[in-house]
């Protein structure tokens, strides 16, 4: 990947994936998103995002099921989470050297004591690990199947330059999780999410102005008929094509709150923008949040270190 050097010089090419995951099924599903992967790379992506726990599938159920009746589909999500330190993501790491991007993927990731976490984990352009982030809190029934995040959060990856981070979902209502990511001086922040609701655009747009940085928001697209039959229950909980889990919001968001591309819904797709990384400068020259419109004397954020991480870093080419 080559990108101008210096923070805020060049461009950066974006493709967020709005696919269908083959539910519960972790290795079908990542090789759907090596294909992603390899279709963004021949079209000349830098960073390919991926949705809120896209492997192996959000936890649907848990809206709709009685609380502790999902024994069965618990047990197969948790078989199907993703061991980071493992060889699950293998693949995937190299279809993203292959493909000279840098890869946001979406997963559940089971833990070496069994907990579950809603996570982002970042692959760079050489296929390594670069990075962790696990959602700071589950929402709601969410918190059937999810711990809170522990270890890895707020991580900001950097990028020929470019600083990264995530927040998952309705992490983003969270005022003080936004603000560090700002603190943490983040020029692209990407926004892997469940929410198919008419308030969730104007939720990108305005953390876009606010934070004066890039929002990348990347949803799902998923129906009933995408659940397999033989979880017990399956036909009496989810119905057929029409029956939408997700419909998808995929949106990309400029600095200020211009929508470059998007949102997508009703179908699966892939929304892509190639990023002016000046904008951010020129933006945050009438508001910085951090910067020249802070007040450090009157507000200041603490950050404690244990949820920092080492910071991974592209080869520039």
């Amino acid at each position: 990947m080559s990108l101008d050097p210096g923070p805020h010089a060049g461009q950066l090419r974006v493709a967020a994936v709005q696919a269908t995951p083959a539910y519960l099924d972790r290795e079908t599903t990542l090789d759907v998103v090596v294909d992603h992967i390899t279709n963004a790379g021949a079209d000349g992506a830098h960073l390919v995002v991926f949705p809120e726990s896209f492997v192996p599938g959000y936890p649907d159920w848990v809206w709709r099921q009685k609380p502790f009746s999902d024994a069965s589909w618990y047990a197969r999500f948790e078989d199907q989470a993703v061991e980071v330190s493992g060889p699950s993501l293998d693949k995937v790491c190299r279809a993203a050297e292959a493909a000279g991007v840098w890869v946001a993927l979406g997963i559940t990731e089971r833990s070496s004591s069994g907990a579950l976490y809603n996570a982002v984990v970042y692959i760079n352009d050489e296929g390594g690990i670069a990075g962790l982030h696990r959602k700071l809190v589950p929402t709601g029934a969410e918190r059937l199947v999810w711990a809170n995040g522990q270890g890895p959060m707020l991580t900001v990856i950097d990028i020929g330059g470019v600083r990264v981070g995530s927040l998952i979902c309705w992490e983003s209502y969270m005022p003080l999780a936004r603000a560090a990511l700002y603190q943490k001086g983040i020029d692209i922040l990407l926004v892997p999410t469940w929410d198919n609701s008419d308030e969730w655009v104007p939720t990108l747009r305005h953390t876009a102005k606010e934070g004066q940085v890039f929002v990348v928001g990347v949803t799902t697209y998923l129906r009933g008929c995408d659940v397999p039959r033989d979880l017990p229950g399956a036909d009496d909980i989810y119905g057929g094509a029409e029956d939408f889990m997700s419909k998808g919001n995929t949106i990309i968001v400029a600095p200020g709150g211009e929508i470059l591309e998007g949102p997508l819904t009703g179908t699966a797709g892939v929304v892509t923008a190639t990023l002016d990384l000046d904008r951010i400068a020129a933006g945050r020259r009438a508001f910085d949040p951090t910067g020249h419109y802070a007040r450090p004397d009157i507000l200041q954020l603490t950050i404690h270190s244990s949820t920092d991480q080492r910071i991974g870093r592209a080869r520039r080419v």
